[in-house]
């Protein structure tokens, strides 16, 4: 039996990926929580053999879950399910040490694959994904100034990108306006861009919105 945890800070996804991987017979989710420090309490008492992740929470984010996974010599494996774009985490996330990634908005059997697959210790990614690892080797010297980014400041790129202020952004991640202006500054810098508009204009272009 695979024994599952569910993190994602929205417990109508949860209840549908909990319900998804009921349908298999060899599936069972043993914890659910809702943030970093609700994950981290659960892995210490729960044995599991994966971890379902997803990236966008309030607080400390799913890439910083993760990365202290990974730096802990955590054996769960980690399969993220975002609803951000492949193209723009898939890589990251899979740097940062996590062993598969899907879109949320992708086939519930593809979701039950990737557990049994990643259980097992093996990489689960799509077509699309595996392309993007075969081109990063081929060209490494070719990769974004993006890429750069941490996740919040990457977040906050977004974000600023689809038209929200920087206290929406700070009440959607739970952190002080002051924090996340501290976030566009620093990545206005490591992207050499000026203001906002530019920003934007960046964003459009390396397809992050």
């Amino acid at each position: 039996m695979i024994r599952v945890v569910l993190c994602d800070d929205h417990a109508v996804v949860r209840r549908g990926i909990r319900d998804t991987l009921a349908e298999a017979v060899d599936i069972q989710v043993v914890g659910e929580a809702s943030g970093y420090a609700e994950v981290r309490d659960l892995l210490r008492k729960t044995p599991c053999d994966v971890l379902v992740l997803d990236l966008n929470m309030p607080g400390r984010g799913g890439m910083e879950v993760l990365t202290s996974l990974t730096e802990a010599g955590a054996t769960v494996k980690v399969l993220v399910v975002s609803m951000y774009p492949e193209d723009q985490y898939a890589l990251r996330c899979l740097r940062a040490g996590a062993k598969g990634y899907l879109s949320k908005a992708g086939d519930p059997e593809e979701l039950v694959r990737g557990v049994r697959t990643v259980a097992q210790g093996r990489n689960y990614v799509t077509p699309e994904v595996a392309q993007m690892l075969v081109d990063s080797l081929a060209k490494p010297a070719q990769e974004s100034l993006h890429a750069a980014l941490s996740e919040r400041e990457l977040q906050t790129v977004v974000k600023i990108a689809s038209g929200k202020r920087l206290s929406d952004i700070a009440e959607e991640l739970m952190l002080s306006p002051k924090t996340v202006s501290v976030y566009r500054t620093r990545a206005l810098e490591k992207l050499n861009l000026g203001n906002n508009a530019e920003l934007t204009v960046y964003a459009i272009r390396n397809g992050l919105v």
